[in-house]
Formats: structure tokens, sequence, C-alpha cells
């Protein structure tokens, strides 16, 4: 079986309105900067998915043998520079489950449904644990 590039997306359910969300790549460049509004915000991350299921590509980084996450950045980070926010949000994508990762190489899309607001009321941040576990869509 060949390595195969899947779509990882990253649903924040409560973005805090008006701050600019974004994909970071490897050098810390936002990609598609967006402003938030009332609802959801979605960043679909391509991935490519190895043989042996792990995680690699442009967004994909890594921390240790096995842990690979996703950032992404908030607010200055993510271009906006009259921002008061300055974060970036880690989701971990080393724990997708096996059966998922098969749906995925079939051209499921992945889906995690993140928190957007922090216990200080700005944007979630740091490693942020899903509101709803990833599935296939």
């Amino acid at each position: 079986m060949a390595a195969a590039t899947i779509t990882l997306r990253l649903t924040i359910a409560d973005p805090v309105v008006g701050v600019a969300y974004s994909l970071q790549d490897k050098a810390n460049t936002p990609v598609g900067p967006r402003i938030a509004g009332d609802g959801p915000i979605s960043f679909d991350a391509p991935a490519t998915l190895s043989d042996d299921g792990r995680l690699t590509g442009p967004f994909v980084r890594r921390e240790g043998p096995t842990r690979r996450f996703v950032y992404i950045a908030i607010g200055t980070s993510a271009g906006q520079h009259a921002s008061e926010w300055s974060r970036r949000a880690k989701i971990d994508v080393h724990d997708i489950p096996a059966d998922l990762l098969a749906q995925a190489r079939q051209g499921r899309v992945l889906e995690v449904v993140l928190p957007g607001r922090a216990r200080d009321g700005g944007p979630g941040c740091a490693t942020v644990r899903p509101l709803q576990g990833w599935r296939a869509v």
C-alpha cells in the first residue's frame, strides 16, 4: 500500500468573533487566515498518511518519536497585527484511530471539533482537547 494524501478538518466550535485564525505551516507562516464570525470556523489541512500509519506533511509537526500535531495560529500569529491575541492551538493527530485513518485513505475527510475559548474568555490555545473526537465525514 502506498502513502496517501488525506484531509484533516479542524473545526473551532466557538471562535472569538473578530479574531484571525489560520493554519500554520512548518515555517510558522500563517496559511489561509480568516476572521471569525458568529459561527464555527474550519480549516482543511492536507496530510500524508504513510503505510505504517504515521502522518506527515506541510502542516504536521512532530515532537519526540510518536507525537504528531497541527497548529492553528490565532491573532497576531495568524497575521492580524492589531489583535490583542497572540496564541496557537496545538491539535494532536497522532492518536487518530486506525479505522478512521483507513476511511481517510479511501477519501473520507477526518474532522475534529475543538473548543474556541480558553478559561480567560480568549481564544483556546496550547494543547486543545476536542469537544468531539475525530470522525469521518
